[in-house]
């Protein structure tokens, strides 16, 4: 019993694809984001410090060097010898894309590397940077990119300091899918004030849009975040681990099967996470969803596949 039985994984659908093995390699290349050079806003959004969503975060090591560094982890661990070059910290597509343009080529020039991951905002996303993402697939590549929306309510949006709408989300992923990108929303569950009607609403109007990926995060605490402070006064209350295990697997039942799970949880390491504490055990977490999601199969409960998603934008 494994996660890809009841979920369409990642890596699993590469697999499938390639016939072997497919790793990303996180990289950090020290870009920026609006909403922290004081384009939009600054200090970025309450829960943001980017070392615990990227692990390169603080390395400023060169392309080769971090693809050399990550392609050595990788093989050992799983042997994979194909990958995927994940430009993660803050946000790729901010930038004149010339430079872009030097930064993903640099990639691409290695052997191994087979194609593109893209982290970015969804007001972060000119057509001179998709037309040149849709001109790498056109060359075979693998591009995938990834969009950060975390939810699809504004007030919850304005109130992480997140510096967009669900507007530009829906402006992104037509522009996206009308060039037949293949597009990986980030979705965040425990935002404050939410609830699972507010998650299972963000995914239809995501699901509602078109979209070929999803990733889910639980919402972490971690140092140096306007979160962390407002944690420490009594001001937010984490998602605790059994309501999340329940949420992401009604979430998955809600999704079909085309559409792939890029991941389904997510992690912070112990050196900068304060809350909640199960948010450090990955494959806990990873197992404790394949086990429900297993035990929802076997006691046939309803399948949310079946539920039309909304269309309402309320």
């Amino acid at each position: 019993m494994q996660l890809s039985d009841y979920v369409n994984t990642f890596g699993q659908s590469l697999l499938k694809k390639y016939g072997e093995r497919i790793h990303k390699i996180s990289l950090n290349v020290n870009l920026t984001c609006p909403n922290r050079d004081g384009t939009k806003g600054i200090g970025g959004c309450t829960f943001c410090n980017n070392v615990s969503f990227s692990p390169n975060a603080r390395d400023h090591k060169s392309i080769t060097d971090q693809l050399s560094a990550g392609r050595e982890v990788i093989l050992k661990r799983t042997g994979a010898k194909k990958y995927l070059a994940y430009f993660q910290a803050y946000t790729n597509t901010y930038g004149d894309v010339a430079d872009l343009k030097k930064l993903y080529d640099l990639a691409l020039s290695e052997k191994d590397i087979i194609g593109l991951s893209i982290g970015t905002r969804p007001d972060c996303v000119p057509d001179e940077v998709l037309d040149l993402l849709a001109n790498y697939q056109a060359q075979g590549y693998e591009i995938w990119l990834e969009l950060g929306l975390q939810s699809s309510f504004d007030e919850t949006l304005k109130k992480v300091n997140r510096g967009h709408g669900f507007k530009e989300y829906y402006e992104a992923i037509h522009k996206a899918n009308k060039r037949n990108l293949k597009v990986c929303t980030h979705l965040i569950i425990g935002l404050p004030g939410e609830n699972q009607e507010h998650f299972q609403m963000t995914l239809n109007r995501v699901l509602s849009e078109g979209v070929s990926g999803l990733k889910l995060h639980p919402l972490h605490v971690v140092k140096g975040t306007q979160l962390a402070r407002e944690w420490s006064r009594g001001e937010y209350k984490p998602i605790n681990e059994n309501d999340y295990v329940q949420i992401a697997a009604d979430l998955i039942e809600m999704t079909p099967d085309e559409v792939i799970y890029h991941r389904v949880t997510g992690t912070a390491s112990n050196d900068i996470l304060l809350a909640p504490n199960w948010c450090s055990k990955k494959w806990d977490i990873i197992n404790s969803i394949t086990r429900e999601l297993h035990k929802r199969k076997n006691n046939n409960n309803f399948n949310f596949t079946n539920i039309k998603p909304s269309l309402c934008l309320s």
